[in-house]
């Protein structure tokens, strides 16, 4: 599975409209991935959780996962449209 679709999974998971999830992957820096998140406004601190815990466990799992199949470092960014 790859870190874009991991991290789809997660998001979908957590939100009441799923179906508004976009996710997508940019390689643009050296050392780094980037995966931007757009959900729905409604869903927006759902996915950041309290004091940002749940967008910090999402972060780590995928994180993770980037670490075991030996890929660069990730970063996330999560946003409402």
């Amino acid at each position: 599975m790859s870190l874009e679709d991991l991290t789809e999974a997660l998001v979908k998971s957590l939100v009441k409209d799923p179906d508004s999830v976009s996710v997508r992957q940019f390689d643009v820096e050296e050392d780094f991935i980037t995966i931007e998140v757009l959900v729905n406004e409604s869903d927006m601190g759902t996915v950041i959780g309290r004091n940002g815990a749940t967008a910090s466990a999402i972060r780590t799992i995928v994180q993770a996962s980037a670490y075991i199949n030996g890929e660069k470092k990730v970063k996330i960014n999560i946003d409402s449209f």
